[in-house]
């Protein structure tokens, strides 16, 4: 179970950045795009996003094969 979460919030957290990035270059939201003509919807998907990068960042440490190992 711990797997499948960490792949979806993973999945969301880079929709939410491929999302940023194409606002900031091309001035276009995926996300609008795809579920805009339900808001509530589309203010669901940012609040998945939020979650995701939270929960990402608290399990990062856990779940990096880099941050896990140790220096020498």
């Amino acid at each position: 179970m711990s797997k499948m979460i960490h792949i979806v919030a993973f999945t969301l957290v880079v929709v939410g950045a491929l999302n940023w990035g194409l606002i900031g270059l091309l001035d276009f939201n995926l996300v609008t795009t795809l579920v805009g003509q339900w808001p509530t919807f589309e203010k669901l998907v940012y609040i998945l996003v939020g979650v995701s990068a939270v929960y990402e960042l608290a399990m990062h440490p856990k779940s990096c094969k880099m941050c896990s190992m140790k220096s020498k």
